[in-house]
């Protein structure tokens, strides 16, 4: 065997373990973040979940006060200003 040929050989070997450990890391860490990112979730889903129904709470009141109360424009002409 030539010099370079071992030479090339030994690069493209180190080049090839230096990348499977790279990838090994990746995955490692890509699993940690999966991890914290499920325990984020739920930790924050109950506060959401209140957050959602205070929502949906106060959008039917302001929808039941919609169908109570006449409309700005219709107020401010039955009321009136007094005087003449």
């Amino acid at each position: 065997m030539s010099t370079w040929l071992v030479a090339w050989f030994v690069i493209g070997v180190v080049t090839t373990v230096a990348l499977i450990a790279f990838l090994i890391a990746l995955t490692r860490h890509a699993l940690v973040l999966g991890r914290s990112a499920r325990q984020m979730q739920e930790a924050v889903q109950p506060v959401a979940d209140e957050i959602s129904r205070q929502t949906a709470r106060q959008q039917r009141k302001i929808a039941e006060m919609r169908t109570k109360v006449p409309t700005m424009g219709a107020r401010r002409t039955d009321q009136g200003r007094g005087g003449s």
